[in-house]
């Protein structure tokens, strides 16, 4: 059975099948209750109509019940008025007697003599006026009304409930049936109902099915897959649903889109990383092979040893960069405190004086000093590492203008600017062009400016560039 209404158009057929089975069931006992009522009602009045022609027979002074057949031709009546299958019983202090009228085969009635056991049973009925349905063995059930005393003389006069009964029960199987036929059709019509109505849910399970069957463990995921709009209607609970299931999707879509861009990133990093340190690795080997083939010339040992820890210096910087993004990347705070960003604009920038007098370093700072808060050290990597790459892609006799503001600082100069194309990549790791621009202090890596950025974005700030001939900016923002 939990298999057979496990599905969610069975469990509502059947919910539906049983409230129509019981609406139907309280209809039916209602109707059959005010109609047993009814027909209780006229029949009680019949009784009380008999017995009104008893009292009226027995009190001009008759003892007793007419002697033999009827009188009444027709059969319906005898001569006291009173109806086929009336019951009678009297009981007087000299004695009693009873009778029920029947019709016999000649067309005539004929009274029945009541028992004395049967007497007996209808002495018990209260004499309130009232009728009271007894059970007198023998004939059936009556409803019977008494008048008088049970000490003294006693009227009982009653009419059979048989053909209530009858009349009921056959109302009852006519219910019964009805029932059974509604709650057939209930079921049958409910299936179709439910079926049609949850068409548009089977449909988006479909969609779920079909997205659920596509590889999405590698490469680049194509998510099309959508359900239709006309199933997206937000009034409706199944547009909710399938609503639903569509921002899931391109929600899916767009991270499995995000990872693989990362995948590829990290692919293409550690190729870039890889290239990058060969290319030092290659010249230390080939230097260091060359000291080995003539170990007795002291010029060539030297020259091979001075190559070997200038590459070897540049893999070591190139290593802390990447470190140093690894673990900015890893989410690891960097220290935080005060730090006077005026102050350190002033040193880097008669640093880079010193480096290169061939340019011309202007400075423009506000009276007041600007103060933010950040790592000191890392802080001062940014600003030298946008010096250095003003300084090492432009001509002798630019211009760089480092200017500061409240929430950060900015570098300007007048020299060529990046190469078209280059700039919107200009913070990525390696990012390389023709002019070869980004190349900062790390030694040509491609990793100054995506340190500065990283660095930026740990402190909570944010990095922006504009180059064209003549006019390039990088501006920083850091949080005060």
């Amino acid at each position: 059975m939990r298999a057979t209404f496990a599905s969610l158009t069975s469990r509502l057929v059947l919910i539906t099948v049983v409230l129509v089975a019981a609406v139907s069931l309280l209809l039916g006992l209602a109707t059959t209750l005010v109609l047993r009522s009814y027909l209780t009602g006229q029949l009680d009045q019949k009784v009380n109509d008999s017995l009104d022609r008893a009292m009226a027979y027995y009190s001009r002074g008759a003892g007793g019940p007419p002697p033999g057949p009827t009188a009444d031709p027709d059969g319906d009546d005898d001569v006291r008025g009173q109806g086929v299958d009336t019951l009678t019983a009297v009981y007087l202090s000299g004695g009693q007697h009873g009778e029920v009228l029947n019709p016999a085969d000649d067309g005539l009635t004929r009274f029945k003599n009541l028992t004395t056991d049967q007497l007996g049973e209808l002495r018990d009925v209260p004499t309130d006026g009232e009728s009271h349905t007894v059970s007198v063995d023998g004939i059936g059930e009556y409803r019977v009304s008494a008048v008088g005393s049970p000490t003294s003389t006693m009227l009982v006069v009653g009419l059979p409930t048989k053909e209530l009964d009858d009349t009921i029960s056959r109302l009852v199987v006519w219910e019964l049936a009805l029932v059974l036929l509604a709650t057939a059709a209930a079921g049958s019509a409910g299936v179709f109902v439910v079926r049609r109505q949850l068409r548009p849910l089977r449909e988006v399970a479909a969609t779920a099915h079909t997205v659920s069957e596509l590889p999405l463990a590698t490469g680049d995921i194509d998510l099309a897959e959508r359900v239709p709009e006309r199933l997206t209607d937000e009034n409706t609970e199944v547009g909710q649903v399938g609503s639903a299931l569509n921002t899931l999707l391109a929600h899916v879509e767009s991270s499995l889109n995000a990872r693989h861009e990362s995948e590829q990133q990290v692919r293409q990093f550690v190729a870039d990383a890889s290239h990058e340190l060969r290319t030092p690795l290659t010249t230390i080997a080939g230097y260091t092979e060359l000291a080995r083939r003539r170990p007795d010339d002291p010029v060539t040992t030297r020259t091979a040893l001075d190559k070997v820890e200038e590459e070897s210096a540049r893999m070591t910087s190139m290593v802390e960069d990447l470190l140093l993004l690894a673990r900015l990347d890893s989410g690891r705070p960097l220290e935080r405190h005060p730090v006077d960003l005026s102050r350190l604009l002033v040193e880097t920038v008669s640093d880079a004086r010193v480096v290169d007098p061939g340019h011309r370093w202007q400075l423009d700072l506000p009276e007041e000093s600007i103060e933010v808060d950040g790592d000191v050290q890392r802080l001062h990597q940014v600003v030298t590492n946008l010096l250095t790459n003003a300084r090492k892609y432009t001509p002798a006799g630019t211009t760089i203008t480092v200017s500061a503001q409240p929430g950060g600082f900015a570098v300007h100069d007048d020299g060529p600017g990046f190469p078209p194309g280059l700039a919107e990549h200009a913070f990525e790791r390696f990012a390389r062009g023709d002019a070869a621009r980004t190349r900062g202090d790390a030694g040509g890596a491609g990793l100054g400016l995506a340190l500065v950025q990283a660095i930026v974005t740990a402190h909570g700030g944010s990095v922006s560039l504009r180059s064209c001939p003549g006019d390039t900016e990088v501006a920083v923002s850091l949080p005060s």
